[in-house]
This record gives structure tokens, C-alpha cells and sequence, in this order.
């Protein structure tokens, strides 16, 4: 993994600076939609996707463009097939933040915690059919019900949304262009991103797979956690 070249993307200054907060957030919406699996009810709004991609400026607009082309041209069964390879059958290109961290363990549970902390917090209750730390999961949170706490997980994750960018790219996925528009909405990476994109891209999530303990995962058993509070820093 080309972990040393962690400014591959071309950007020089922050491009989030760039987006208005509607753009911004509807980047996150279209990159929700697209990185999720490839239902029949999502590929039926990729007319409509591409419609609102092309009016985002660059970066972003047009790497979501050339993602969302690419999956208008594909079978839709050999599309289902290659994001299965793509993000279930690879370790390192994982949808769930925590897991580069944690792996299938025990202590990943309260890295849950916090997802689903911040999701009740927002009043958003998730069921039950999907970990809290769904990529798709906390930018759809963030497009649609909590800017600024969808802000905020994925500012924390911001190292690990980097790993799942440059494993994407190293395996010349297209879905690679999603997350170059995502990072594009997201700070620059500074120096300890870098020590532990390093870091996690070197190690790989831990394979001690003991099952994580649900018990810790109800927000309701933890009143004292907060997620990243309002005006904390990382």
C-alpha cells in the first residue's frame, strides 16, 4: 500500500473549503448511496445521482461522477459480485471504521458505543441489521440528520477513512473516486493522521476474532459516555 504517498490526491489546500455546506453534505449523501451494496433501489437513482454529482465543483463532483458511470455501465449481478470482492472479502478495505483499529474483538465494543451514542444523541435510533460504523451509515447520519456530529466521527476517523482510500486505489477499484471526494470534505491530513495511517496500513486489523460483546453496545447501559462532546477536540 502506497502509504507514503498520502497526498496522492493531488489537493494542495483543504478542499473543503471549497463546498458550501449544502455541496458538502450532499457529497456525503451521494457517496452514502454509492458505497452502500448496489440494491436495485439504488441503481434506479443513478440518473439522478449523476444529475446532482455533476453540479458539485472539483475535486469531488467529478470523482463522483466517474464512480457512479462506471457502476451505470456494469451488469448489476457482476456489480453486486465485485463490491462483495471489494469491501466484505478484503480485510483492508473494510466499510466499518472500527474494525481497522479492533478487528472482530471484544474491545471494539466501545468504539461502537460511541457510533451509537452519537446516533441517540441526534435522536436517530439504528436497528438492529447494521454496526453502527458503517461508513454509509455515518454519512447518511451526517447528510441528513447531524452535520456536525457526522463532522466529528468522521474527523476522528479520519486516518482510517485515508487506509480504506489508499487500499481502494492500490487495487485499482473504482470505487476509489468515493472516497477522493469524501476526503476532499475532510481536513488535510495532519502529522499523527499520518503516523497512524502508517500505522494501521503496516499492521492490518488484529485477527484475534473472540466476538464482540453486545452488551456493551447498548447506549442505554452507558449513560456516562458521550460521544466526542460538542467543542472537544480529537
Amino acid at each position: 500500500m502506497g502509504v507514503l504517498n498520502l497526498r496522492r490526491n493531488r489537493r494542495t489546500a483543504p478542499a473543503a473549503e471549497s463546498l458550501t455546506q449544502t455541496q458538502q453534505r450532499l457529497v456525503w449523501r451521494i457517496a452514502a448511496l454509492v458505497l452502500d451494496y448496489p440494491h436495485q433501489s439504488t441503481l434506479d437513482l443513478l440518473g439522478d445521482l449523476h444529475a446532482a454529482a455533476a453540479d458539485i465543483p472539483a475535486p469531488a463532483g467529478p470523482d463522483l461522477v466517474a464512480c457512479i458511470d462506471h457502476m451505470r455501465e456494469q451488469d448489476p449481478i457482476a456489480l453486486a459480485a465485485r463490491y462483495v470482492e471489494t469491501f466484505d472479502l478484503r480485510r483492508r478495505s473494510s466499510l466499518h471504521l472500527s474494525y481497522y483499529a479492533y478487528g472482530d474483538t471484544r474491545n471494539r465494543g466501545m468504539a461502537l458505543l460511541r457510533f451509537k451514542t452519537a446516533y441517540r444523541n441526534a435522536g436517530l435510533e439504528l436497528g438492529d441489521h447494521e454496526l453502527p460504523d458503517f461508513l454509509p451509515v455515518v454519512l447518511e447520519f451526517a447528510a441528513t440528520t447531524d452535520p456536525q456530529r457526522g463532522w466529528r466521527l468522521l474527523t476522528t476517523h479520519r486516518a482510517v477513512v485515508e487506509v480504506l482510500r489508499l487500499s481502494l486505489h492500490d487495487s485499482g477499484s473504482p470505487y476509489a473516486g468515493v472516497l477522493d471526494a469524501l476526503c476532499s470534505t475532510l481536513p488535510e491530513l495532519d502529522t499523527e493522521d499520518r503516523a497512524q495511517v502508517v500505522k494501521l496500513a503496516a499492521e492490518g486489523p488484529p485477527e484475534d476474532t473472540v466476538g464482540l460483546d453486545t452488551y456493551a453496545l447498548d447506549p442505554a447501559l452507558h449513560p456516562h459516555i458521550d460521544e466526542y462532546p460538542i467543542g472537544a477536540t480529537r
